[in-house]
Parts: C-alpha cells; sequence; structure tokens
C-alpha cells in the first residue's frame, strides 16, 4: 500500500506544479478577451525591468569584490555569486516570497511556491496598490533578496571555503531574510504596527546584508597577515581599481532598478523623482567621501571615493520614496562622510576587505535615520505609513526619529543574532574557514584546481610547452609569485 501511495503523491505534486498559477491564466484570459487594464501591462514592463537592473547590480557587487581581493582569489568568486544566485532563487520560490510579503504581522503565510494564494492583490495585500502581475513582483523582490545575500559575502572574502556558501544562501533566503524583510517594508509589524518607513531598503536589504557579513566577519576571524603580532592592521590591497571601478558604474545603473522600482509602477510617475533622488544622494555620497579621505588620509584614495558613492546610495535608498529631492543632498552627503572614519575605525579591529559594514551598514542605519528627519508629509501620508506630520524637519517631533531608531535595533538583533547561529553552525559541522595553506595558496587553486589569473602562477613551460620561443614567453621567464618586489607592477 505505501508503494502505491508514494508514487500516487508525487506524482499529483507534479501534477499540481504543472498547473497555471491563477494569476498568470487570469491575465492571460484577460488579455484574449481584451480587457486586461493598460495599466497592468505597463507597470509590469516597468517592474520587470527594474528587476533585470536589481539583478545587474549582482555583476557589481562582483566586480567589487573581484577588484579588492587579491589575484589568487578572484576565480572563487564568479561560481560563488552564481551558486549563491541559484540557491536563493529556488529557496526564495519555495518559500521566502510567501514568507516575506503573504499577510502577517510577525511572517506570511501565503503564496509558497507562488501558487494558491486566490488574488494577488489581496494575498499580498502590501503591494495591492500597484495592479503589475505578482510574477513580476516576485522576481523584483527576489532580486533584492539576491543582492541583500551578495552584500553578505563581502567581509568573508579570501578565507571562506566555497561549500559554506550554498547553505548559508539556503537559510538566509528562505528564512533570515524574509522575516527581516517582511518585518520592515513586507507588512509586517514594524511597517504597519509601529510606522517604521524604509522605501527601498537602507534596512530591509543593506543593514541585513551588512549584519548578516558581521556575523561571518565575527565567526571567521580575520585573514591570515592582516593583523600584526601587536594588533596593528596591515593594509591588504586588491588587485585592480580599475574593475573596482567598472563596479561602482555597473551598481549605479542597477541602483536606479532599485529604488525608482520600489514605486511598481510608472502610472504615478513617482518613479522619475525617486530615480533623480537617487543621482542627487549618489553624488552626494562620493563628494562627501572625497572631503573625508583628503581631510583624514591626506590623498585621495580610490577605494574611499568608490565606497562614498555606495554609500550615498545606500543612505538615500530609505528616504528616496520618502523625502523631497533637496534632502537627498544632505542625506548623500553624510553618508559619504560617515563611510571613511567608519571604515578606518573599523578595520582597527575587524578585517572587512571591501567596506561592507561601513558602506551598508553603517550607511544603511543613517540613512533609515534620516527618514525620521527629513520625510517630507505630503508623501508619508501618499505611502500612509508613518507619522502623516513627516519627520523632525517638518513636525518639530521626533516621532518618525523613534519609529526608525527601534526599527534599526530590532532588525540588527534579529539578522546578527540568526546570522551567527547559522554561520557557527556551519562551521561545526562542514567548517567554515578555509586551511592556512588554502588560504595561503589562495582559494582559487584550493578550492577549484584552477586560477583566475593563470599567467601569474603558472610557468611559461606549463602554459605555452617547453620549447616555446622567448619572444612569446612573459618577459621571457617564469612568473614571479605574487607579493614579491618582482611581480608588482611598475
Amino acid at each position: 500500500m505505501k508503494l502505491r501511495t508514494a508514487p500516487a503523491l508525487a506524482g499529483a505534486a507534479v501534477a499540481s506544479l504543472a498547473l497555471p498559477a491563477s494569476a498568470m491564466a487570469d491575465s492571460l484570459d484577460a488579455a484574449g478577451n481584451g480587457v486586461l487594464g493598460e495599466t497592468v501591462a505597463i507597470n509590469t514592463l516597468w517592474v520587470t525591468i527594474a528587476a533585470v537592473l536589481v539583478l545587474l547590480m549582482l555583476a557589481g557587487l562582483l566586480c567589487l569584490e573581484a577588484g579588492m581581493s587579491r589575484m589568487k582569489n578572484v576565480g572563487t568568486l564568479v561560481p560563488k555569486a552564481l551558486i549563491s544566485m541559484a540557491v536563493a532563487g529556488l529557496a526564495y520560490y519555495a518559500v521566502g516570497f510567501a514568507f516575506a510579503f503573504g499577510n502577517g504581522d510577525i511572517i506570511g503565510s501565503t503564496g509558497f511556491l507562488l501558487r494558491d494564494y486566490g488574488d494577488p492583490q489581496e494575498a499580498f495585500g502590501i503591494m495591492g496598490l500597484s495592479d503589475a502581475l505578482i510574477e513580476s513582483k516576485w522576481l523584483f523582490q527576489f532580486a533584492f533578496c539576491a543582492v541583500c545575500l551578495a552584500i553578505a559575502w563581502g567581509s568573508t572574502l579570501e578565507r571562506i571555503k566555497f561549500h559554506a556558501h550554498a547553505i548559508f544562501a539556503l537559510v538566509f533566503a528562505a528564512f533570515i531574510y524574509p522575516l527581516a524583510s517582511h518585518w520592515v517594508f513586507g507588512g509586517g509589524w514594524l511597517q504597519t504596527n509601529v510606522g517604521m518607513q524604509d522605501f527601498a531598503g537602507s534596512t530591509a536589504v543593506h543593514l541585513v546584508g551588512a549584519t548578516a557579513a558581521l556575523a561571518g566577519l565575527l565567526v571567521l576571524g580575520p585573514r591570515r597577515g592582516k593583523y600584526g603580532a601587536d594588533g596593528t592592521p596591515r593594509p591588504i590591497p586588491g588587485h585592480s581599481m580599475f574593475i573596482l571601478g567598472l563596479g561602482m558604474f555597473i551598481l549605479l545603473f542597477g541602483w536606479f532598478g532599485f529604488n525608482a522600482g520600489s514605486a511598481l509602477g510608472v502610472t504615478d510617475g513617482r518613479f522619475a523623482e525617486v530615480a533623480m533622488v537617487t543621482m542627487i544622494g549618489a553624488s552626494g555620497g562620493i563628494l562627501g567621501a572625497y572631503l573625508m579621505t583628503v581631510v583624514l588620509q591626506r590623498t585621495v584614495d580610490i577605494g574611499m571615493v568608490c565606497n562614498g558613492l555606495v554609500a550615498g546610495l545606500v543612505a538615500i535608498t530609505a528616504g528616496s520614496g520618502y523625502v523631497e529631492n533637496w534632502a537627498a543632498v544632505p542625506i548623500g552627503l553624510i553618508g559619504g562622510m560617515l563611510v571613511v572614519p567608519s571604515i578606518m575605525l573599523i578595520d582597527k579591529k575587524l578585517d572587512d576587505p571591501v567596506g561592507v559594514l561601513s558602506a551598508h551598514g553603517i550607511a544603511g542605519i543613517w540613512g533609515t535615520l534620516a527618514c525620521g528627519i527629513f520625510t517630507s508629509p505630503r508623501f508619508a501620508q501618499y505611502a500612509a505609513i508613518g507619522d502623516p506630520d513627516g519627520g523632525l524637519v517638518y513636525s518639530g517631533a521626533f516621532t518618525q526619529l523613534g519609529y526608525q531608531a527601534l526599527g534599526v535595533v530590532v532588525i540588527f538583533a534579529l539578522v546578527l543574532t540568526l546570522s551567527f547561529i547559522t554561520f557557527k553552525a556551519i562551521a561545526m559541522t562542514i567548517g567554515l574557514r578555509a586551511s592556512e595553506d588554502a588560504e595561503i595558496a589562495g582559494l582559487d587553486i584550493a578550492e577549484h584546481g584552477m586560477y583566475g589569473y593563470p599567467e601569474q602562477f603558472i610557468s611559461d613551460a606549463e602554459l605555452y610547452g617547453p620549447a616555446v620561443p622567448a619572444s612569446i614567453k612573459l618577459n621571457g621567464h617564469a612568473p614571479a609569485p605574487a607579493g614579491s618586489a618582482e611581480a608588482a607592477p611598475a
């Protein structure tokens, strides 16, 4: 009997997955009958395009990590990014989206496998004001999840075991991120009961990602050689500022989907103002970091200026749909000014290779709190979230600022606890940190059996054969070991 029942249940499950989802079936019927609203089509198109722009940010973060890593650890970033995205995609499809945007104060409970939810405008109530198809909303919100996960890896570079990525990605995308994002902007208690404002994720995405990164860093410890015997930090420069810079422009481009896409439509015209505010905040962040690196470091530090762009964007993300365009100037500027001393101070004790804790964490906190200062009453009333009298500048009261501060503390504590437990469990089972030999050799060769830059580490004879004419060899001899004076660029 059991042998017959199992195949029957499996067949029923497969058959149910083969059935069309109700939203798509209804939209096809409506289109076929000529009654699909024009706003549905145009809003769905915009949300889908915005989702693709946000996914492009994964390439920007990949370039950022690659530029700030040493040559021996660059190749491993590629499969890490792809596998993390894939694991997160299936986990978010299965349960993550339902937890994040289904109705409920604590956690969502509708839309698992994006099925059997009835009317999507009611089942995912917090997004009900947008008539974009639920499939486009799923893709958009998954892109946020994927970016948040990618942020979390920034503090773990050059010393984490490869398979740990897949395990943490599963837990993070299935539960940690959905729970935190539900509370902040998925219709959960911080948003609907408290009144916390976070239009596109200064806390829900960036602080969550940075907090997970902090948890991973605390379990992993610093890279080998980062701190001297007396605890003095040693610079470990990345191998390519050009790749880093390329990543910055990709991130900037994708961020317009991140913020403006959070309007979830185009018919009210809000997306254009959000995009403009985003650009102003980014500009302020760059100039704020430029100022502080000159004042504090007596130079124009390339990495600091790049992190100024990220900090400005992160800072304006929460308020991009809540503040007037003039307020984007101080929000972005202060974000950029904070990131430089923050990186310098954190580096004294914590090895954060790309500045995640500062550019996404500290700037995310500032951007979230900035809503409590600069939120415009007309936007608060339009969104029907938070104090209708606006932030401190308009209301003269600390009400909204208090909401924002509570949200920051709650989400930081939640994500740090859950992420630390997850990383600790990984460390105690399959192991989290690569061996000392693997770290010295580089994760490319240790984890994957190949190099991201083979010409830098493999002899001419192995690359080209023993009888290759000297004219096509690399300077006529085998490359010098990475880190030696001879290997340093002129």
